[in-house]
Order: C-alpha cells, then structure tokens, then sequence
C-alpha cells in the first residue's frame, strides 16, 4: 500500500524531497523514511527527542501536516542549507560600497536557498547629485538590474534559481520608472516587483488629491495620486506586476510594530520581514482533517485541529534552532523574535467537502471560523512553549499586546500572552503550496480555489512510447469515490469561472487571522474592464487585505491552460480523451546515439583574443530534429572553466526533452557590467547571450523554432487547448503550458516548478 494519493504526489517527492546521495542513491527508501527524517531532526533539540520524534512524525504522517519545502528536503539530511523559506535583507545604504555588500550579501543568501525581498527606496533617484564624484546617479533601477543578473548566476538549494521581491515607496522619485520597468519582457526577470502604498497615498487617491515624489527631503516632483495610482493599475493590468503592498496597514498590525519597521516582503509577499528578517513556513492541511465528506453533516474535528497546530508550532520553533542561515545577522534576527508561519493548504477542498462555494458568503465565514480556531491554537500553543523555553527574547508584554492584531485576539488569549510571555512573536502566515500541495496528493493550493478539475500528464519513455495517467483534484477524486460518475453539484466551482470578486472576499476573510500576510492570486478574466480590474484593488483595500496581486492573461502575460471545454463536468464525464490539455514529461533522459548530426559556429567576440567554436548536435525523435548536446571550446584559457560548465548544463537540459528554448531566452537576457558589443549591427550584451543567439539561429535552421524571439514551431512533447487567447510560456522543468500565476509566483500547474517555493 502507498501512501500517496496520486502517482505525480510520489514523483514530486522523488524529485524534490526524497534524500538522496550525490550520485543520485536514493537515502529515503519510502516516505515513511523522509517523515522520520524530519521528526528526528526536529526533535533533536528537544530534551525528551524519542518522544517528541514520535508525536511529530504523527503529525505528518498522511500528509496532514506539511512543512515548507525547504524544511521537508532539508531536515536531517547534513547538508548546509537553510530550513528558512523567506529572507528580506539588509537595509541597502545609498553609497556604493554599502550597495555591493549588500549585493554580496544576497548571493549568500541564495547559495543555500533563501527567496529574498529588498526595499529599493534607501537609493537615491535617478539623477541626483552623487557629492565628491561631480556625477549623477544612475537610480535604484539600475542596481536592480545588477541584482537581477547576479540573480541568474547563483542556482538555489534544490536545483532551483533564486527568486527575488522588489519594493519600492509610492513617493520615491523613480516609482514611475519602477511601476513600468516590466514593460520591457527581458528586464528584472528574477523579480517579483511591488509597490509599497501608504495610507496617505490612498488617501489621496480616493480625494484626488496631489501626491509628492519625496527623497532626502527634497520634493522632485508633484503628481495627481490618482494618476500615479492610474499607472499602477495600468502596468498590472498589462504586465501583471507590480503588486500593491498596503504598507502602513502592514506595520500597525505588526505585533513587533514597536522593535522594527517593515519595508520589503519575501518574494511571494506572504512574509512582511525587518531589515535581515527571516521566516519559516508550514502548512496544515485541511482537506485531510475533514470528517464525513461531502456528507451533511461534514465537518473538521477542531479538537483534532488544535492538536495537531500545537505540535506543527513546536516543530517549527524546533527548526529556528536547527536550521543554518546565510549570514549571522540573519541569525541573530531568526532568534531574537523566532518568527514562524503557519499557514493551510487544501482550503478549497475542505470547503468543497464540507458542502460549501468558494467564494461564497457561507464559505468566506467559514474560513473565517478555521483560521480563527488555528490562530488561537497557535497563539495558545506558543504560550505553552514560553512557559516551558522562555518567551522570545525581545517580547515586551504591553508593547506587543498593544500591536493592531493583538487588539483584536479574545481576551483569553491576550491575558494568557500578558502572564506568561510567548515563544514566537508572529505564528500565521499562509505561503504558496503548488508543490507540497501535489504532493499531498493533488490537494488545492494554500487558500486559492481549484483552479481545475483534472489534466491528462502524459510520461515520454526514451524509446518513443507515451504512458498516461490522470491527474484529479483530491476532492474530485474522493467524490468520484463515494459517488462514481454522477455529477458534480453546483457549488463545485474552479479558479476558470470564478468571478474577481469572490477571490478577494476569500483573502479579507483568511487575513483576519493571519498575523503575517497571504500569498494569494487573485485571477481575473482577460477579457476584465480596465475600471472593473481596478475595482478589484480597491476592494482589497476597503476590506482590510494588507496587499493584493492579481494575473489577466493576456498576450504578454500568457494565457493559462485550459483543462476542457466542459469545465463543470466530472473528469471523464462527457469528454473525449484528448479534450484535455496533455502534459508530457520525460522520464529519464534520451540515450544517446553512436552518431548524431551537428553544426559548428565559430563566434569572434570584439574583446577577446581568440573566437569560440559553439558545436550543436541534434536528435531526431519522433520524426522531428531537435537539439540534443552542446559542446563549447575556445584557445583562451580564461574561457576554459565556464564553457565547460556551460556545456555540461545545456547538453543536460537539452536531454531531458521538453521546449528547451528557455535555454536561449535566459542566455539572451545576460548582460556584461563591463559593457556588451555590437556584432552584425546588432548590440549584444554579453558573450553569453552570442552564444545564445548562435543556439536560437541554430534551433531556427533546424525548425525548431518558427523564429528569432519564438517559441516552438511545434511542441514535440505537448497539446494544450486555449480559451481563445495565446499560448503562455512553457515550463522550464518539465515543457509543459502550464505556467500560471499563482499566491504571487509563476508556477507550472503540472509539475510545480516555481522560482518562488
């Protein structure tokens, strides 16, 4: 008997947090072995560990509660990376000795896997008098754009790229720049972008009043605000970013409003963090709690929640003592405060299971009610642990109860924290869970809806052949259980028809209890009016949400993929194989031929001694050529060391199959600091992205690709089928069109794959 519900939930954890050896020597023989793993690790600290390693392997057995990812590929297994999800860094000073270190400091941070958010108002605008050099400031933009290549060149823990959240203030000289610097699709790539909006601002959005873009005291420019938020609105609107962050809202809710001052979140906004503020995430998953479901009388045993939210807190206080950081001053701030996140996953099924639309008044006030009942148990639970270990080292009993989110916590609790102190100083957060939320087999992500019912996956075999499963919906799939093919009710809604409004209704409803922040998506149709789009915004923020991201597809953005034309039917009900959108994946990589075909470019860069020869060989599969390795040589010995590591990743991306044309794009993207060079009329801004304009003209001659700056002229390995509107970029892990905007990150809905989680 497995313990997974689904085949992909075993191969997410096979991929992502099955510990194995460098040589790919599998150390976790079954799940059980990774629960275990992190149990004992967990309870290493603890003075009674075989106890507690028992009560937290309970806990996440049958995935009822699941740790971040980081924590679940991380724990127990000696390597040296950090258990914390989320980092915001240090202040950034406006002097270039300051903005380096910084710079260095984050590439730290993303060596061993921290996502980290920065506060780019502290520079001074574009233009501004640089005293001592007789210059002007190049502005905060152009730092992020040094931020954002050093960003491309450091692989995070777990194979994945660093991932990055920008802020900046709504009355910074350069926040117009920054509101439509994504315009341009090849800058800021690695960011995530948000605005930081005051209570002010907004104030003067709604009188339509005048607005200052301030630095240094010094007034640069008067705008109307409404304008200023007029253009935010549009950049979303087109770009999908920035997202708004209700940044005063944020520091009065604060319960440590009185020892820091937020400035920036991590890169899915989730975690509001200080200066070298670190957060650890989890999450309990509701729709494995539910009691006869579907039944009239379905229900979560709220018992067996407090329980179980008790011994995730300890568990996750655990891991501020066990996890590495990055840098020290990250530590000290972890233990200072020992700030964690706990958060849900599965919402969305639970309500289905329980009778209830997402969306609805009936559903936003039970969720209200949950998230209320872990909150308390959360709080509850860490007083306990204060009791036992001590409160946090800064905690200040009437300074903190006087925190807004405080005020609002039952009095029960307020005296319990007065009398006793608390271990952690903030406890609730809900973060994005597309991974661990397929690998809890297939369960809805954080506090999103269902955002489809079922998908066919398609697995390509390296002789050519194709087998095929299908992924469900864990609430689809345990009504097909309990009723077999009959119909879904109607209250079974999906992120395709659900209108915007009821995403935001289900945010407010969650935030009440949320002492943090949300990672929530708010999807809204492409076909939305400008003003109704902004409505949405303006809803959020009348209904007391601390930030609001929203994803139209479109023909920038993408379009999402479509499942079925018949999205209210139960899978298989009424529809043919093949209606639905098929993701392939590979499953081993191809084998390699005694012979392939090939070309060889010779590049001759302006500033180098000696050209580089770039060698492309093909395969052909299924009747179709497509690249398959590349070999990289040059006579300058400089040259040596990275274009032996270029050629070993590419030749192993190519192998693995699926649209390897981001391969081209992210080589394109790099810029030299050192300046680029103009080759055949054309400024190219690195010897890399040559070398990726000699792939993409190869991939081009080959008919791989229709053209320079296309996609695939047609996907060996994928079908998708669209409302009408463009195709969205294919994932980088696994090929499919799948990429979505989800809790603030771009996220395959097949495979998982984020440069966010």
């Amino acid at each position: 008997m497995t313990r997974f519900a689904a085949p992909i939930a075993e191969s997410i954890w096979d991929m992502k947090y099955r510990f194995k050896q460098a040589d790919g020597t599998a150390v976790d023989g079954t799940v059980e072995d990774t629960w275990r793993r992190i149990a004992r690790s967990l309870a290493a600290v603890e003075k009674a560990p075989e106890l507690w390693e028992d009560r937290f392997y309970a806990a996440l057995e049958d995935f009822k509660y699941l740790p971040a990812g980081r924590i679940t590929a991380g724990a127990g297994t000696g390597r040296a990376v950090t258990l914390f999800n989320c980092f915001v860094m240090g202040t950034i000073p406006d002097d270039m000795n300051g903005i380096f270190n910084a710079l260095r400091e984050a590439a730290l941070t993303m060596q061993q896997g921290g996502g980290i958010g920065y506060d780019f108002s502290t520079l001074r605008p574009r233009g501004a008098e640089v005293k001592g050099v007789g210059a002007d400031a190049s502005g905060p933009l152009s730092f992020m754009d040094v931020w954002d290549a050093m960003c491309r060149t450091i692989m995070s823990a777990g194979s994945r790229r660093g991932a990055m959240m920008a802020t900046m203030r709504c009355d910074h000289p350069d926040v117009e720049d920054f509101i439509a610097v994504k315009s341009d699709p090849a800058r800021l790539r690695m960011f995530n972008l948000s605005v930081l909006v005051t209570d002010a601002f907004m104030d003067a959005v709604k009188a339509d009043g005048p607005w200052e873009l301030v630095f240094g005291g010094k007034v640069y420019k008067t705008v109307q605000a409404r304008d200023l938020w007029n253009k935010i609105m549009q950049a979303t609107y087109d770009f999908a970013e920035p997202g708004v962050i209700f940044i005063d809202r944020i520091n009065a809710a604060n319960n440590l409003h009185y020892a820091e001052t937020i400035a920036a979140t991590n890169p899915c906004g989730e975690q509001p963090l200080p200066p070298y503020g670190a957060c650890l995430l989890g999450s309990v998953n509701l729709a494995r709690l539910v009691e006869r479901p579907f039944d009239a009388d379905a229900s979560i045993d709220e018992a067996a929640l407090t329980e179980l939210v008790s011994t995730a807190i300890r568990m996750m206080d655990n891991v501020v003592d066990a996890s590495n950081f990055p840098l020290p001053e990250q530590r000290a701030e972890a233990q200072a405060k020992r700030r964690i996140g706990l958060g849900v996953t599965g919402l969305a099924d639970a309500l289905l299971m329980c009778g209830l639309r997402y969306g609805s008044d009936e559903a936003a006030a039970q969720t209200e009610v949950w998230l209320k009942a872990i909150a308390r148990a959360s709080y509850l639970a860490s007083v306990e642990l204060a009791k036992e270990k001590g409160a946090f080292p800064l905690f200040d009993a009437d300074a903190y109860l006087a925190s807004g989110t405080m005020q609002a916590m039952d009095e029960d609790v307020r005296e319990a924290v007065r009398e006793h102190g608390i271990r952690n100083a903030l406890l609730t957060s809900i973060a994005p869970t597309g991974t661990i939320s397929l690998y809890a087999g297939n369960v809805s992500s954080g506090i999103e809806p269902v955002f489809a019912y079922a998908y066919t996956r398609k697995v390509l075999q390296k002789d050519g052949s194709r087998t095929e499963e299908e992924v469900v919906d864990y609430a689809v799939q345990m009504w097909r259980e309990k009723f077999g093919e009959a119909d879904l009710p109607e209250y079974f809604v999906n992120a395709q028809t659900l209108e915007p409004d009821a995403h935001v209704k289900m945010q407010a409803a969650a935030q009440k209890w949320i002492d943090s922040s949300i990672s929530k998506t708010i999807n809204v149709p492409a076909d939305i009016s400008f003003e109704a789009f902004k409505d949405v915004y303006m809803q959020a923020w009348d209904l007391g949400c601390k930030g609001c991201t929203t994803y139209r597809p479109n023909d920038v953005t993408g379009s999402v993929l479509s499942v079925s034309e018949a999205e209210d039917k139960v899978p298989g009900e009424g529809m043919a194989q093949g209606d639905g959108g098929e993701v392939v994946y590979m499953s081993d990589p191809l084998d390699r031929p005694q012979e392939l075909e090939g070309h060889t470019y010779k590049l001759k860069w302006p500033d180098s001694n000696h050209a580089i020869y770039v060698t492309v060989n093909d395969i052909i599969l299924n009747g179709r050529r497509r690249p398959f390795e590349v070999f990289i040589n040059s006579k300058n010995m400089e040259h040596y060391a990275w274009t032996v590591a270029l050629t070993r990743m590419i030749s192993a991306v190519f192998r693995r199959g699926g649209d390897v044309s981001f391969v081209v794009e992210e080589l394109k993207a790099v810029f030299d600091p050192r300046g680029g060079a103009w080759m055949n009329g054309k400024y190219i801004p690195s010897i890399l992205a040559a070398i990726g304009g000699v792939l993409e003209n190869h991939m081009v001659n080959i008919g791989f690709l229709e053209g320079e700056g296309l996609g695939l002229k047609e996907d060996p390995q994928a079908q998708v089928v669209n409302h009408g509107g463009p195709r969205g970029a294919s994932c980088p892990a696994c090929g499919s069109f799948d990429m979505r905007k989800i809790e603030g990150c771009i996220t395959c809905g097949s495979c998982g794959h984020s440069k966010c989680s």
